[in-house]
């Protein structure tokens, strides 16, 4: 079990949780500026090896972290996060910092403001000390890019993070501090938080208003427990009026986190209904899980995927036309800089048809009455959130095939078109000690109630592995 600040003291201050930055803040036991320095030291040691930080700024963030240590030395600090450091995903704009997608075929113009996730957390006094890395417009799971180094896995530097929020995956299980924050939009926070032994919640579409605001499409947290993962919805989830599909303010307790898995239905899918077999790794790890909740007074029943064949094959010509769009406005010298995977994959949604393209679309309106069904019989899901345990570093995806990207993602993609918030949570690990998370689902705006299921899981878990350290040199 995760033990308070005042029990910690050997604990090195980048590895205490946000929770515990603020209650040793508040006691006066250590200041913002000395968490920062703790963590860039941290980050130096780890750096060279997994390369998961973008625009770094080390002084821009010493400026900051002084002014709030300024404040907690008064009592007065400005809000939830105030000194607790945290990484940004390189697609997420912060004034004045070019937003690549990953890409090198974007321009580099410098955001002219804030994001509305990046601006909650800075008006919350968080010290953003670095964006992170990603693949080219976010459309794989990977650490490879055309713009940045290569991401690896600090869990083993031959494996890949995951993506698209691989330098958030990558940045969370080296110890850069307890927040990092992702983007979603097929699995894109859950699937490097399961490959990096993470926590990350997918939230109800509209839970975190965003900026530019599309199907599917979310920001949220990756951390190392439960308890950091709300804390930062508390501050994610206020409103902002540039989002337009952004859910109504809400009164949600985000501190409200007990919850019993009794006489709770819970459903445990392992078929997906399509895509990569499921491994049997995998598989123990979710059933153990499935398990624990039994025992805990659940009833746990088996249900099938709301996946199909079809229905992914429709979500790839949708996005294979969405991104030819995008490739197809620029100059040809430009558009041969974008990694020539996604090159390779775009390329064919020249070719589709408008008829094509709506029942590519028309897929998202069938998973979303899928999962209207299978949620009228259950509370939460409990799956795998990918069918394989790693893949290597230096791949696109782990089949690693453009004719076939999105055979890893059918656990999580119907869950950002259905507009279901999801968990990613550490299960457990394989024989050689690297990990593999599990997914918790629930109803639409059930946000808090997939949250309060995580905590249970983190209680009747059990100990976990350390995190990993750096290579020797």
């Amino acid at each position: 079990m995760h033990k308070p600040a005042a029990e910690e003291a050997v604990t090195s201050l980048h590895d205490l949780s946000a929770v515990d930055l603020i209650a040793g803040f508040r006691a006066k036991q250590f200041s913002p500026s000395e968490v920062l320095e703790d963590v860039l030291t941290h980050v130096a040691v780890w750096e060279p090896h997994i390369k998961a930080l973008y625009a770094f700024d080390p002084d821009g963030a010493r400026a900051v972290a002084k002014v709030s240590s300024d404040r907690w030395q008064k009592g007065e600090p400005m809000g939830a996060l105030d000194g607790v450091p945290v990484t940004i995903k390189d697609n997420i704009a912060t004034k004045g910092v070019p937003v690549p997608l990953g890409a090198a075929s974007m321009p580099l113009a410098p955001a002219e403001r804030d994001a509305p996730p990046a601006a909650r957390l800075r008006e919350a006094g968080a010290v953003i000390f670095s964006k992170t890395t990603m693949p080219d417009y976010g459309m794989l799971s990977s650490g490879l890019s055309s713009f940045h180094p290569l991401t690896r896995n600090p869990w083993d530097l031959t494996k890949n993070p995951g993506g698209s929020s691989s330098g958030a995956g990558a940045a969370g299980a080296a110890g850069y501090g307890p927040l990092h924050l992702g983007t979603d939009i097929g699995g894109s926070v859950r699937l490097p938080a399961c490959w990096c032994g993470l926590v990350a919640l997918k939230p109800s579409l509209g839970r975190v208003p965003v900026d530019p605001p599309y199907v599917g499409r979310v920001a949220g947290p990756i951390t190392r427990i439960v308890d950091d993962a709300a804390l930062m919805m508390s501050v994610l989830s206020r409103p902002d009026r540039r989002d337009g599909m952004s859910l109504p303010p809400n009164d949600i307790n985000w501190k409200a986190l007990e919850k019993s898995p009794r006489k709770l239905r819970i459903g445990l899918m392992l078929d997906a209904g399509t895509g990569q077999a499921l491994e049997q790794d995998v598989r123990d790890v979710v059933v153990k899980a499935a398990k624990a909740f039994e025992a805990a007074g659940a009833v746990v029943t088996e249900v099938d995927g709301v996946m199909t064949r079809e229905i992914l094959d429709g979500l790839d010509t949708f996005w294979r036309a969405r991104m030819w769009d995008e490739l197809s406005k620029l100059a040809p010298g430009e558009r041969a800089r974008a990694l020539p995977y996604i090159r390779q994959w775009a390329e064919t949604g020249a070719k589709l048809s408008g008829v094509d393209v709506i029942r590519g679309f028309n897929a998202t309106m069938a998973i979303r009455a899928a999962a209207s069904r299978l949620f009228c019989e259950i509370d939460y899901v409990i799956s795998p959130v990918s069918p394989v345990v790693n893949f290597a570093a230096e791949l696109a995806s782990p089949i690693n095939d453009p004719s076939r990207p999105f055979e890893h993602i059918a656990y999580t993609v119907p869950w950002n078109m259905a507009e279901n918030p999801a968990a990613s949570i550490n299960g457990g690990f394989d024989k050689t000690g690297f990990p593999i998370g599990i997914q918790i689902v629930g109803r639409r705006f059930d946000d808090i109630g997939v949250l309060g299921m995580a905590k249970a899981f983190e209680g009747l878990r059990g100990p976990q592995k350390p995190w990993p350290s750096p290579p020797k040199k």
